[in-house]
């Protein structure tokens, strides 16, 4: 590998990140905001913070370097909430058997300090590249991607990005999206000791949800994506009643409808729509669609012939990566949000989406390193004249 970060340092820099309490919800990202502002600021970078809502916060660092096209580092400042049952203090880096320990420490910080470090090797050789370089740090992403889609939505495009999410230092080039109806099914109150006066929204939402699976096992689990598999629908809540005493008027459920690339928001809500029909005249069931919950946002997929996908597989193929990909996420990240406003993108970052958002959450500390030299290159490779 061309670059060659520091260890010390990045653990160092992950320790004091890791220490900056930025849990989704609330998210207050404003001290990451800063800490990043310190780091960048002395190397060159041209650093504003930019407040997209009150209190929170994207960074946008830029470098122009001559001639060239404009390529971006993205990852975000937010973590989920710490919880319960730690080893260790989550807020805490702790090393332990060649592992770091720290919420955050693989989702979303340790690509951030990694991305740090990769745009310090790259200003520190600028005779081995030429363009303008972006760090761009995002807040919010773990509950709606607000500040992802308020970069897209007020800054120009950019040609390319790598997105910073753990994936063991792999090549992800798509990723599926979610979407979340609230459906409310109606019913008609009465005494619970006269049920027959009545009718129960919560057994009728019972009838309903054999109809959804139903339409995931016989309709969704049929379509497929090479890289992300099928989309999916299923119910993660369910409310109804408000009494002891009282038949059930209304009962209302939220469904997870998983989006692959080429579907969209707008189809998927037309399909449920037509569901919640066949069963109203199938059954009369009288449902509908009444709100929708926050997500990061829709699925999307670069094609591996483009520039920023054979660059990084090319890179990770360097770097002795065994599997380089190129893959697919199962879950959604804020690289659509980029590809909407124009660019080409990747996800890349070391450790495993299966220990983010958990107790012990952590990133091996080798793969951690190596993501540094790995983006560094991946930048190299791309900012040419």
């Amino acid at each position: 590998m061309t670059f060659q970060p520091d260890p010390s340092r990045m653990k160092r820099e992950l320790a004091e990140l890791v220490a900056i309490n930025s849990e989704n919800p609330p998210g207050n990202e404003s001290g990451v905001a800063a800490w990043i502002r310190e780091a960048l600021t002395p190397l060159g970078f041209e650093v504003s913070l930019i407040e997209f809502a009150p209190g929170r916060f994207n960074v946008v660092s830029r470098l122009a370097n001559g001639p060239g096209p404009t390529f971006a580092f993205n990852t975000h400042m937010d973590t989920v909430p710490a919880g319960d049952g730690w080893a260790s203090d989550p807020f805490i880096l702790t090393e332990r058997e060649g592992r770091l320990f720290g919420r955050g420490s693989c989702d979303c910080k340790g690509p951030l300090a990694a991305m740090v470090e990769a745009s310090r090797m790259l200003a520190a050789a600028r005779d081995k590249w030429s363009g303008t370089l972006l760090a761009v740090f995002t807040g919010d992403e773990e509950v709606e991607s607000a500040g992802a889609r308020h970069y897209a939505a007020t800054h120009p495009a950019i040609d390319a990005v790598v997105v910073g999410e753990p994936t063991g230092n792999a090549c992800f080039s798509a990723h599926k999206g979610s979407f979340r109806p609230v459906v409310r099914v109606l019913g008609k109150a009465a005494h619970s000791g006269s049920p027959h006066l009545g009718e129960n929204a919560i057994f009728r939402a019972a009838q309903l949800m054999p109809l959804l699976a139903h339409f995931h096992d016989d309709v969704l689990a049929r379509r497929s994506h090479p890289l992300v598999g099928s989309p999916s629908l299923t119910v993660t809540r369910i409310k109804g009643g408000h009494a002891d005493n009282v038949i059930p008027a209304e009962c209302e459920l939220l469904l997870d409808r998983r989006l692959i690339p080429g579907e969209t928001e707008a189809a998927a809500e037309a399909e449920i729509q037509s569901l919640l029909a066949d069963a109203a005249d199938q059954l009369g069931i009288r449902a509908d669609i009444i709100g929708y919950h926050a997500t990061t946002g829709g699925a999307t997929a670069t094609p591996e012939e483009t520039a920023v996908v054979q660059a990084s597989l090319a890179t990770c193929r360097a770097a002795g990566i065994a599997k380089p990909g190129p893959f697919g996420f199962q879950g959604a990240c804020d690289l659509v949000h980029f590809i909407e406003a124009g660019a080409q993108g990747v996800v890349i970052g070391a450790g495993d989406i299966r220990v983010a958002h958990r107790p012990d959450e952590f990133v091996p500390v080798d793969e951690f390193v190596e993501s540094a030299a790995i983006y560094a290159d991946i930048a190299r490779r791309m900012l040419t004249p």
